[in-house]
């Protein structure tokens, strides 16, 4: 098993400053994605160094990359490639790498596939997308072969996600349709997506079976992403957005107490549309609590999902088509909320954060800065001074 020594002797040649445009605003630093990349996904471990995965090329058929940086992402390592050639898709902004941190610090990374290697759709007759995982080697030198685990659900759409412990359980969800609901068997449309979890108990060198995370019949929105997350306790917990009725795009919150074995559900914040808003969500937590975050109506929300649940709580005031929240807390139990505002379908935008005390009153104003890519988003983890750093 690798442990946290071999991934430093493997990836600790001299750091490259290849950030740019590095500033700070108070207990803010921001820094740019490297090697002028986008969609950023981050994680920091015990030792606070900062792994980060990050999509480059075409939007249809591009590429992920994986680099590391041990301060607070002002210089990373040299990246290594992540994916085999043009087999990650960032189109829709919700359909790129996610990245966790598992036994010994070790990476996994699941995404979307860009290609047609996924099982066979019983609706058009074709295969589709698959749903790819990989891990860092035990080297820690390169990433193992891609490998698609859905294998008995299709239809694959929105965003997987991916989440892991120190103890060797790795779990990849994603939302599909079971192949026993095929169209012409009674059930359309989005009615018939449930989220799929499959589990591995080797640290990702094998997976089980995709099964059904939960039983209630909510649908799934199609194009939207969820999110998984294992807290440092085991706790698993998911996010994802209902599609019941076509109408009701509501948050509902899994959470399973036997890593992984069985799911609860909960109703978070309703949402009448007739229509998919692309919506992706967010965990984050510290010593005390996990918390959640997710849109709604065009604003986004956060909330304790455990330490003592609250209700929704709002970014202040009003924003332009506010989207992806990402979150952040650090040891004093501040939350930072960080968002984009007015990206939307082939455009960029602007990022807006907001810190939060330990009450979940803001500190201080929200605050804006431009320069999100077209496609991406940001991604935020607290710093050893209590403050945070925001890439983008």
């Amino acid at each position: 098993m690798m442990t946290r020594r071999k991934l430093t002797l493997a990836l600790g040649a001299t750091l490259t400053s290849v950030a740019s445009e590095k500033k700070t605003d108070g207990r803010i630093r921001f820094c740019r994605v490297p090697n002028g990349g986008f969609q950023p996904q981050l994680a920091l471990d015990d030792k606070d160094v900062l792994h980060l995965v990050y999509y480059t090329g075409d939007a249809h058929h591009g590429d992920l990359f994986y680099a590391r940086s041990k301060d607070g992402g002002a210089s990373f390592s040299s990246a290594l490639r992540v994916n085999e050639g043009g087999t990650a898709i960032a189109a829709g902004t919700i359909r790129g790498a996610q990245l966790a941190l598992g036994e010994g610090s070790r990476v996994h990374v699941a995404w979307n596939g860009s290609n047609d290697a996924g099982p066979l759709n019983p609706d058009s007759g074709k295969p589709g997308a698959p749903m790819f995982y990989t891990r860092l080697n035990d080297a820690g030198d390169r990433f193992e072969p891609q490998r698609n685990l859905m294998l008995h659900s299709f239809g694959l759409d929105g965003g997987g996600s991916i989440g892991a412990d120190q103890n060797g359980n790795v779990y990849v969800t994603w939302h599909g349709i079971a192949h026993s609901e095929a169209k012409g068997t009674g059930k359309e449309g989005e009615a018939r997506r449930r989220v799929w979890v499959t589990k591995s108990e080797d640290d990702g060198k094998t997976f089980s079976t995709e099964f059904k995370a939960w039983a209630q019949d909510t649908g799934v929105c199609g194009c939207c992403g969820m999110k998984i997350f294992v807290d440092r306790k085991g706790g698993v917990f998911a996010l994802y957005r209902s599609a019941t009725e076509s109408v009701h795009r509501d948050i509902y919150l899994l959470i399973s107490n036997d890593r992984g074995r069985t799911f609860q559900g909960k109703l978070l914040h309703k949402w009448n549309i007739n229509a998919c808003p692309m919506s992706s969500m967010d965990f984050a937590q510290n010593a005390n609590m996990v918390v959640g975050a997710w849109e709604t109506g065009g604003q986004v929300y956060w909330t304790r999902v455990t330490g003592g649940t609250s209700d929704p709580i709002a970014a202040p005031g009003e924003g332009k088509v506010r989207k992806h929240p990402r979150l952040a807390v650090n040891e004093k139990s501040e939350v930072l909320l960080v968002w984009t505002e007015g990206t939307g379908w082939q455009k960029g935008g602007s990022l807006a954060y907001q810190i939060y005390d330990a009450a979940g009153k803001p500190i201080g104003a929200a605050k804006q800065i431009p320069g999100i890519p077209t496609w991406s988003f940001v991604a935020a983890v607290p710093a050893s001074d209590y403050g945070f750093s925001i890439l983008y």
